[in-house]
This record gives C-alpha cells, sequence and structure tokens, in this order.
C-alpha cells in the first residue's frame, strides 16, 4: 500500500474503534478534526472501496444502503505503519529545526 493521504489515514483510524458505516465515519472524521477535514461521499465510498478491495476492511453488514466495515489485521498493520512514518517525518523536522536555529 502507498503512502496514506490524510483522509485515508483518519478512516483507518476511525476503523480502530469497532464497526462503522461511512456516516459514522465522516461524523467522527469531522468530529475529531475539529472539522478541519470533512469527507464527502465520492472522497469517502472511493476510500471504503480501495480499502475493502486491498483487504484493509472488511464488509460486515449490508443494510439496504447502509455498509458497515470492520478494520481488518492488515488494515491495522498498514495505519501502525503509517504512524510510524508519521513519526519518523516529525523527527526529521525537529532535527531540521533544531539545526536551523543553530
Amino acid at each position: 500500500m502507498e503512502t496514506l493521504t490524510e483522509a485515508m489515514f483518519y478512516v483507518l483510524m476511525a476503523f480502530r474503534r469497532g464497526e462503522l458505516c461511512g456516516v459514522e465515519v465522516s461524523d467522527w472524521v469531522e468530529e475529531k478534526t475539529g472539522g478541519r477535514l470533512r469527507l464527502g461521499p465520492a472522497t469517502l465510498y472511493t476510500i471504503l472501496g480501495k480499502f475493502e478491495k486491498e483487504k484493509l476492511l472488511r464488509e460486515t453488514l449490508v443494510e439496504g444502503r447502509k455498509r458497515t466495515y470492520v478494520l481488518t489485521r492488515k488494515g491495522e498493520e498498514a495505519y501502525l505503519a503509517e504512524v510510524e512514518r508519521l513519526r519518523a517525518c516529525l523527527r526529521d523536522a525537529e532535527a531540521e529545526e533544531e539545526e536551523v536555529r543553530k
């Protein structure tokens, strides 16, 4: 899996909380980011489809148009790998900031 976009990262983060449908994910992301990130339906459902195809999510329930998903082990691993990548970026930025201040 390639580097995750911010939206993709927050979608995976949301699913760490358990089974969710798209509306629940969208609402959680908007609340978590203080409104900084809002997922429109096209963006959200594109991400969910991609994650399901990549086996990062597994569909657990379909009720009419409402689909519920759960994070897979592969999805958890992708999330944790992205967290570590972001931590490495922050370490690099902090080290560079120290160099610039010298």
